[in-house]
């Protein structure tokens, strides 16, 4: 039996645009003719897996048929939420289509995640299969990189999931990773009678309101319209708190692959940083007194760049109206002045450059200092630039 692979693609993306209104969901952003659910859409199409699901709301409809068109996907089913009930509703109701049989692996997804190394991450889903039961559950955990308090973790004794920890600081990831801990991918792997008898045990709430939900769903051109008065009934909670954190049998699918939720603007800083020969255009680099810089992807109201300052070379001491600033430090070590602070950065380390905040790089040292530079904001052109201070002569 092929694996269904179900696309969770609900997610706001509030966390790339604070304080906006109209901002970009995550999954739909162009990040250099792709997205990451193109990305996730070109993974499916593996010969283990089945038709996909996509999990979706009203509000992306049209643009998740406008992937599945330009992905060439035809056979598929959507799954329309008509209220926002966070991951377990969200991971019930698809697993309850009547055309799914009770012991179909199910493979579930995050439309937003950046996976590398795909034959890997397939093989593990493959070899796996087999340990698939009535009750049990299995997730996927990536190797850490770094310590991040933006992921969570979990332990393990074996291949038993011990425990998981909500994203911790630093310095308890440190711990974590000592104790041989792993990032929780958000991904899960379980066949549907599983899924069926976990939340009948530990949220029947939930599975009562789910199931009336998709009994009485309208059906129309492959997709589901879930019935709004049940639905809403189901109590909103993630997955992990309404089964993860009170089923024992979990098992961990350990990964060493490059994973990222590209969540925040260090992670697409750092996916830009490593993929930037693919993005580098000799038109696009200019030339300052204090070194260059390259505009690496002119994005919908963000741009990255690459600044490279060369040995002793100082950008003016300026701020600006309409963009703020995430920069993260790749060669060299900065001193950088943020309002009144003056401090050094090192390779790796980053900072937010808040809209009207007064900053400057310098680089006192002989080696040059390169930064990948993401500008967020809705002017992102060298006219919003106000100088108070500059070596070159260029304050007016």
């Amino acid at each position: 039996m092929k694996i269904r692979p179900v696309i969770l693609c609900g997610g706001a993306g509030t966390r790339l645009w604070p304080k906006q209104k109209k901002h970009q969901a995550k999954q739909f952003i162009n990040f250099g003719n792709w997205t990451l659910l193109g990305k996730t859409l070109e993974r499916v199409k593996a010969s283990i897996f089945d038709a996909p699901i996509i999990s979706t709301n009203a509000k992306y409809l049209r643009q998740v048929k406008q992937h599945l068109k330009k992905h060439k996907i035809r056979k598929y089913k959507i799954v329309l939420e008509p209220a926002k009930r966070n991951t377990a509703p969200a991971i019930l109701s698809t697993a309850l289509i009547k055309d799914i049989p009770n012991e179909q692996p199910l493979m579930f997804l995050a439309a937003d995640h950046l996976i590398e190394k795909v034959g890997l991450f397939n093989k593990a889903i493959k070899k796996n299969q087999k340990k698939l039961t009535q009750n049990n559950i299995f997730i996927f955990g990536i190797k850490p990189t770094m310590p991040s308090s933006e992921f969570g973790y979990f332990l393990t004794k074996n291949t038993k999931v011990t425990r998981f920890i909500e994203k911790p600081k630093e310095a308890k990831a440190k711990q974590i990773i000592s104790k041989k801990g792993y990032w929780n991918s958000g991904m899960f792997y379980l066949r549907k009678d599983s899924i069926i008898n976990n939340f009948k045990k530990y949220q029947p709430n939930i599975y009562r309101n789910c199931n009336k939900a998709i009994t009485k769903a309208k059906y129309k051109s492959n997709v589901y319209y879930l019935n709004k008065q049940a639905f809403t009934k189901a109590t909103a909670k993630s997955f992990d708190y309404a089964i993860l954190e009170k089923t024992k049998d979990i098992n961990a699918i350990k990964l060493d692959i490059p994973w990222s939720d590209l969540g925040s603007w260090k992670e697409i800083c750092k996916m830009y940083g490593r993929n930037k020969r693919q993005y580098f255009k000799k038109k696009n680099v200019f030339h300052r007194p204090w070194g260059s810089y390259v505009n690496l992807f002119n994005g919908k109201e963000f741009l990255i760049k690459e600044l490279y300052v060369k040995p002793k070379g100082i950008l003016s001491l300026q701020k600006h109206h309409h963009r703020a600033e995430h920069w993260v430090v790749t060669h060299g070590k900065p001193k950088i002045t943020l309002n009144k602070k003056y401090f050094t950065m090192k390779p790796d380390e980053t900072i937010f450059i808040p809209l009207g905040a007064i900053h400057r790089i310098e680089n006192p040292y002989k080696k040059p200092v390169k930064i990948i530079e993401a500008q967020v904001g809705s002017i992102l052109k060298e006219t919003d630039i106000v100088r108070y201070q500059d070596v070159y002569g260029r304050v007016k």
